[in-house]
């Protein structure tokens, strides 16, 4: 009987422990149909039904009845602005490795109630406790990539190795650039052999004259602008991240891209929930639905960045497994450094060296627009003074 009784007694207890694992798998979020959930995301980085795409917001608002108000930025420095602003509230974001760790330090990102989310299980062992996250409290990795160099194959004969090359007077109006600090900055700091985040103020000069002197062989600043430009053929080089490569390439197969011998920056993108969010609960709903495996396979195949999903990366599904750009082997991989959190005067400095550079190059800009409106004038009074002479020439 006694043992009878021990045997009742252990299935009790094992059934504690077991009930609330389902029960968390199968958690009822009906009381959250109606919310709106606002969501803060790069440009061209969500599965969104176009090409015969998934539709992943509509997919997610058909299955929980949760409306999806969706927006996009260009850089982390754009989202972090309009957060801090205060201007708009965002339920989801998903910024960089560095930002977030900006994020935390000024208290403004929540910690993740991780009950809500049982798809991080999926989420690769090296991309968890990073040194923005340690503890895994704030994020979940979306996306992982490095920086390299694009080029258009019909312009550049030759196969580049190095960042130098947009330095190269030969492509003078020909080459397009970061238009935010933190990569522009990085792409000068690699290609000088600095670390990019270093906080000597002799380097960051340095750097800063080496973005001065290229100024004037640079065609544009950008950031999404850079798809259209790459793809339509309009410029020859453009320091971008990998999978916007692919991404470029698929429209545009004249292009190419390397990994600079100097090195590169190696970057996570994280979701995250603003500690001001008014719908933390759905919020964490979205972020373990993005993690869903035919989820993340569309978003991983669309987006054409690296995946830290497991499952992701074993599926059939995935057209992109194994890609060389994304998954370079040993040889092939390069140096890499992670962007970190700058302190604030070296932040404060790097912010006040970029706006010089922008107003130097809007004053080079003011000074063509100058130049052309006056060629135009004169050859407008020249065509002008022809005519009139030629009617006169007619009279007599």
């Amino acid at each position: 009987m006694k043992r009878f009784f021990s045997v009742i007694i252990c299935f009790i207890l094992m059934g504690l422990t077991v009930i609330p694992c389902f029960a968390g798998e199968k958690k009822n979020y009906s009381h959250l149909k109606g919310t709106t959930l606002n969501v803060y995301n790069w440009g061209e980085y969500i599965s969104d039904g176009s090409e015969g795409s998934l539709d992943v917001n509509k997919e997610f608002e058909k299955r929980y009845g949760i409306t999806v108000n969706y927006s996009n930025y260009e850089s982390n420095e754009n989202m972090y602005n309009k957060l801090q602003s205060g201007g708009a509230n965002y339920d989801v974001i998903i910024p960089s490795d560095y930002m977030i760790a900006k994020l935390i330090e000024e208290d403004m990102l929540a910690e993740l109630d991780f009950s809500n989310i049982p798809n991080y299980k999926y989420v690769l062992e090296k991309y968890r406790g990073l040194y923005y996250d340690p503890d895994n409290k704030y994020t979940v990795p979306y996306t992982v990539g490095m920086v390299g160099l694009i080029y258009n194959t019909k312009i550049v004969k030759e196969v580049p190795d190095s960042w130098g090359i947009l330095w190269d007077e030969k492509y003078a109006g020909e080459i397009l650039m970061f238009n935010n600090p933190r990569d522009a900055f990085g792409v000068a700091q690699c290609y000088l052999g600095q670390s990019i985040n270093t906080e000597s103020v002799e380097d960051w000069d340095k750097a800063i004259e080496a973005l001065k002197t290229q100024n004037h062989l640079v065609s544009s600043y950008v950031m999404d602008e850079v798809f259209n430009k790459m793809e339509n053929g309009e410029a020859a080089l453009a320091p971008y991240y990998a999978g916007d490569f692919l991404t470029m390439y698929d429209v545009n197969p004249d292009l190419a891209f390397v990994y600079p011998k100097e090195g590169t920056n190696f970057f996570v993108d994280a979701m995250c929930v603003p500690k001001n969010a008014e719908n933390k609960e759905a919020a964490e709903l979205y972020i373990n639905f993005m993690l869903e495996d035919e989820i993340a396979v569309a978003n991983a195949n669309y987006i054409c960045y690296a995946t830290p999903h497991s499952n992701v990366l074993a599926s059939d599904d995935y057209d992109l497994k194994g890609d060389p750009v994304l998954y370079p082997d040993e040889e092939n991989t390069p140096k890499t450094e992670m962007f970190e959190n700058l302190d604030y005067e070296t932040q404060n400095y790097m912010n006040m060296l970029w706006n010089e550079l922008k107003i130097e190059g809007n004053s080079n800009l003011d000074a063509y627009i100058g130049l052309s409106v006056t060629a135009v004038l004169v050859i407008t009074y020249a065509v002008y003074k022809f005519i009139k002479k030629k009617k006169r020439e007619a009279m007599y």
